[in-house]
């Protein structure tokens, strides 16, 4: 267990505050078992703001005037930044080579595809990339909107930077093909980072996402892990609501709407699962 200064433990009962409230601001869950990870995360805002303890810190994100701008240093504390390049590659290759030529057979109005917890940028460049190998941006009109809750994250997405880490999964062609080397890191093919429209939303934040929510396809992988079902369901809920018929929501492979009793109904696409909005 990690040990903090007397002045500055988590007691429980306060856990139980911030763990609410954070959960309500931001969907993300913390149990019980989770209250030193918490801890750890929040300890530098609640020292950098000057504070002496954690129920200071609850108060001023519940009540204080500055909390709006100190809810998005949270955003980034809370921030869980493991993605990588080709992630779920199954998933996008459904995308590009089944749903994308099946809607502009019935639509000249651009397709909008919408990565909706980016995290530091590499789900919707993977897409961009392969969309591109295809030649679908020349062949046809596609959107790609990407966003995160997390300012940092979305600033270094915005750079185009990324390390060794992120490359992972990504064949040595590709790389070679998109990326440059750039002191100690590889930059991204910039006519590649400039399809995708960045910006910071939460899923929280029914005045952020319902704009985005209008995708006809929704990538909104590996972040239903962190939430709560009734916050799932929420989020689902206003997804079916937004989006256009048909549309397509992609989650990743240890995510599942089946015991929530959603609208969406499931199918599998070149042999990967899609939760598909098809009112007939």
């Amino acid at each position: 267990m990690r040990l903090f200064p007397k002045s500055l433990n988590l007691s429980e009962n306060v856990f139980l505050l911030l763990r609410d409230l954070i959960h309500e601001r931001t969907g993300v869950n913390y149990e019980d078992s989770k209250r030193d990870i918490l801890a750890e995360k929040l300890l530098p805002r609640v020292s950098e703001r000057g504070l002496e303890s954690f129920l200071d810190y609850y108060y001023l994100l519940k009540y204080d005037t500055s909390a709006s701008e100190e809810w998005k240093h949270v955003m980034d504390a809370i921030a869980v930044p493991e993605t990588y390049f080709w992630r779920e590659i199954d998933q996008i290759h459904a995308l590009v080579n089944i749903i994308v030529p099946k809607y502009f057979k019935k639509h000249s109005e651009p397709l909008r595809i919408w990565s909706a917890a980016c995290s530091t940028g590499e789900e919707p460049l993977s897409i961009a990339i392969a969309l591109n190998e295809q030649n679908w941006f020349w062949k046809a009109p596609i959107e790609i909107y990407a966003s995160d809750a997390s300012r940092s994250a979305i600033a270094k997405a915005c750079s185009g930077l990324y390390r060794e880490r992120s490359f992972r999964a990504l064949p040595p062609n590709i790389k070679e093909k998109y990326f440059h080397k750039e002191n100690e890191a590889w930059r991204i093919a910039p006519e590649i980072h400039a399809r995708i429209k960045w910006q910071t939303a939460n899923l929280l934040d029914e005045s952020e996402v319902r704009p985005l929510a209008k995708a006809t396809v929704i990538f909104c992988r590996n972040v239903f892990i962190y939430f709560s079902e009734k916050t799932i369901r929420k989020t689902v809920n206003l997804f079916w609501e937004c989006m256009p018929n048909p549309g397509y929501l992609f989650l990743g492979s240890s995510e599942s709407l089946l015991k929530l009793n959603t609208e969406f109904e499931l199918e599998e696409i070149n042999g990967s699962f899609v939760y598909v909005k098809n009112k007939r």
